[in-house]
C-alpha cells in the first residue's frame, strides 16, 4: 500500500485551497457576479462648533438639509490646499444651480494663524460660496479627529513652521452622515461628475 509522506500533506492542502479559490473566482467571473460585502457606516464626521470667517459661531447642525463638502487645510499651505480648494470651486461652478445644495467648508488645522479675518481674505480667491471655519486648538483637534484627519506641525529651517496633513475632500449628506471622500486628483470635471451622482 502506498502512503503519502506526512511532509507532503501541508502542500497538498495548500494546493487544494488554491484550486478551490480559483474555481470560486472563475464561477463569479462566468456568472457576472461579485461577492462584495459591506457592513455599517464609516465613522467619519460628527458635530462641531467653530467660528466662521465673519466671526459667527457655526455648528455642523447649521448645514442640515444641505450636502457638506468638507476639506481640512491651512491658508499658509503652499500647494495642495489652494489646488484642492480651486478644484472644489470649479466643480461647484460646473454643477450650475445644483451647487446651491452644497456647502463647501474649509476647516483650518492651523488656528494659531488662521483667524477669521485671515480665512476671509484667503477664501475670497475661491469664490463666495466657501465657509471658512476656525476655533481654538482643542475644538479644531476634535473636529479633525471626528473626520479622521491627520495633521502635525513641522518646524522649518530658519524658523516658522508648516503643517503636514492628510488631504481628503469629504462629502457629507443632508443628514450629516458620511457619503464619500475624494482627492484633488479627480480634477474639477471628475469631482463634478461624482457629486452629480450623489445630489
Amino acid at each position: 500500500m502506498n502512503r503519502t509522506p506526512l511532509a507532503l500533506i501541508p502542500y497538498l492542502i495548500a494546493a487544494a485551497l488554491i484550486a478551490a479559490g480559483l474555481l470560486w473566482h472563475a464561477g463569479d467571473t462566468l456568472s457576472g457576479t461579485s461577492r462584495v460585502v459591506s457592513q455599517g457606516n464609516a465613522l467619519i464626521g460628527g458635530p462641531f462648533t467653530l467660528i466662521d470667517q465673519d466671526g459667527k459661531v457655526r455648528r455642523a447642525a447649521d448645514f442640515r438639509g444641505r450636502f457638506m463638502l468638507v476639506y481640512f487645510g491651512y491658508s499658509y499651505c503652499p500647494d495642495i490646499c489652494p489646488t484642492t480648494l480651486a478644484v472644489m470651486a470649479d466643480a461647484l461652478e460646473k454643477l450650475g444651480p445644483k451647487a446651491g445644495r452644497v456647502a463647501p467648508i474649509f476647516i483650518t488645522i492651523d488656528p494659531g494663524r488662521d483667524t477669521p479675518s485671515v480665512l476671509k481674505a484667503y477664501l475670497k480667491g475661491f469664490g463666495p460660496r466657501f465657509v471658512g471655519l476656525t476655533g481654538d486648538t482643542k475644538t479644531i483637534a476634535a473636529a479633525a479627529q471626528a473626520y479622521r484627519v491627520y495633521y502635525r506641525k513641522r518646524p522649518l529651517k530658519g524658523g516658522g513652521y508648516a503643517m503636514d496633513h492628510s488631504s481628503q475632500i469629504y462629502l457629507m449628506g443632508p443628514d450629516g452622515k458620511f457619503i464619500a471622500n475624494y482627492d484633488e486628483t479627480l480634477g474639477p470635471d471628475g469631482l463634478a461628475d461624482a457629486l452629480k451622482k450623489q445630489l
